[in-house]
């Protein structure tokens, strides 16, 4: 008798910016891909993961079996789970401190795959703000696809900025 395994689910690892409207965006397309059928790893910050256990209980996590959390450390000193985090600290860490871990956390993700019965990583979806996790996906020679998660006319501004400066519209005179 022929086996007749079901082939794996493809696996998408969402890394948000960690702002809450980045992480709320990105956890909207993170549940639609996982009802079209893809086993899910959303990556956090550890900080904004305890604030997500902290407002609604350690369980809200729990019970959708291929849909994970795992958080990163986002190298800030320690603070107040209530507090906010400084938005241009939080900035520099992403651009200094996530390569690393979130590496790290993709080799442990493919190493797993065999044992814990998932798929090997097959695409990693990042904010438009956060670049190395597009380098990753190049590395490993999977997709990597980007969120916008702000506006239009936010990023029209940002594609044409370089003209307007050429231009001398920006700075204002």
């Amino acid at each position: 008798m022929e086996s007749t395994s079901l082939p794996k689910k493809p696996h998408a690892v969402c890394i948000p910016m960690p702002f809450q409207s980045h992480i709320n965006a990105m956890l909207k397309l993170a549940k639609l891909l996982y009802f079209k059928g893809f086993h899910i790893t959303f990556v956090n910050t550890e900080f904004n993961h305890r604030k997500v256990l902290n407002s609604r209980g350690p369980d809200s996590l729990n019970g959708l079996p291929d849909f994970r959390f795992e958080t990163i450390p986002d190298g800030l000193p320690p603070c107040d789970i209530n507090a906010t985090q400084e938005l241009v600290p939080l900035c520099m860490a992403a651009k200094n401190n996530f390569l690393d871990p979130f590496r790290k956390l993709i080799d442990r993700l493919n190493k797993e795959s065999g044992d814990s019965g998932t798929s090997r990583v097959t695409c990693i979806v990042a904010d438009a703000i956060l670049a190395f996790p597009l380098d990753i996906a190049k590395e490993l020679g999977i997709p990597g696809v980007v969120l916008w998660t702000m506006s239009a006319a936010f990023l029209m501004m940002v594609l044409h900025c370089q003209h307007l400066i050429e231009n001398g519209v920006i700075p204002l005179k």
